[in-house]
């Protein structure tokens, strides 16, 4: 996993970790929600507290390729909203991010599927390194992108995407032929995964509330519903980077439809938007599968029951 852990990147990991089909090779961190230390910190502590600290984790680019850094506001200060972890024990690997990217993909060719939640700044960088990634890989899936929907950072643009519009476009570019097509996964879907306090009871329900884990969901979506709730979108938290990764473990939660995707780099009101070509007007072959379609309530309920599991096991 490729994460910029803030919110919903930490219920991404701790859901990767409940999830018996899942080895998780490592997480590679980015800056996005926040600075890519505090990413890579926050990864550990996540990781530590779910019972998976062996887990490697490694830093990679402090910036975009060519942007100036900008961090998201709903995720809080430390990026994991209320919640307080302690420090790790184990600090991050030695390893530069993109390299280990490159490395593993390499070392296990058509073994690993890489869920990228944050910015593709490593995934961009790790193409560079390695131009043969997208063959090695067994398939990238993306949290990014908002598809014929509204942009969650300006009018066009989604968070990740905007964050470092030449990487996800370099990405895009560089998996054009790869088989499977990557997998996008944009706000258009992940906007309805919206989890609410019945969540949060229903959790507690399972696994008790004043388990560690629990208390770590709950204080991190806390934070999320209220700022959402203050933007106007109601008390809910959007699971955009969970929902990712639950698609690219089983396929029926979601309908996907072959697009061509490219990101607009240059409008000084679309920059970052990502636009798909439906009918093949560009004369280009599709290089995504964009999901279109996803039962929500399935994924949430499956989503509760395996953190639930995890922390009963964890905590």
């Amino acid at each position: 996993m490729d994460v910029d852990t803030g919110v919903d990147d930490c219920i991404a990991l701790l859901y990767a970790v409940a999830s018996p089909e899942v080895e998780l090779v490592a997480a590679t961190c980015c800056a996005g929600n926040v600075v890519a230390p505090r990413a890579a910190a926050n990864t550990l502590a996540v990781l530590e507290l779910a019972g998976a600290g062996d887990v490697e984790v490694a830093l990679g680019s402090l910036a975009p390729l060519v942007a100036p850094l900008r961090t998201a506001v709903f995720h809080g200060p430390g990026g994991l909203g209320y919640a307080e972890l302690p420090p790790a024990r184990r600090a991050p690997s030695s390893r530069f991010a993109p390299d280990l990217l490159a490395a593993e993909a390499r070392r296990r060719p058509g073994a690993i599927t890489l869920v990228a939640t944050g910015p593709l700044t490593n995934v961009a960088l790790a193409v560079r390194r390695d131009a043969e990634l997208p063959s090695l890989l067994r398939r990238l899936v993306v949290m990014g992108g908002s598809v014929d929907h509204p942009g969650n950072t300006t009018p066009t643009a989604e968070f990740n995407v905007l964050v470092d519009p030449e990487a996800a476009k370099s990405v895009l570019d560089a998996f054009s032929g790869a088989d499977p097509r990557p997998l996008l996964c944009g706000l258009n879907v992940t906007e309805q995964a919206a989890f609410g306090p019945e969540h949060l009871q229903r959790l507690a329900e399972l696994a008790g509330s004043t388990n560690a884990v629990v208390r770590l969901v709950s204080d991190a979506l806390r934070f999320s519903m209220e700022a959402h709730d203050r933007a106007g979108v109601g008390y809910v938290a959007h699971l955009h980077d969970p929902l990712a990764l639950a698609l690219a473990l089983d396929g029926s939660l979601g309908e996907t439809r072959a697009g061509t995707v490219d990101v607009e780099l240059a409008g000084s009101l679309t920059r970052g938007m990502t636009v798909v070509d439906w009918q093949g007007l560009w004369g280009r072959t599709p290089n995504a599968d964009v999901v279109v379609e996803v039962d929500a309530a399935r994924f949430l309920d499956e989503l509760v029951g395996r953190l639930a599991a995890l922390a009963r096991r964890a905590g």
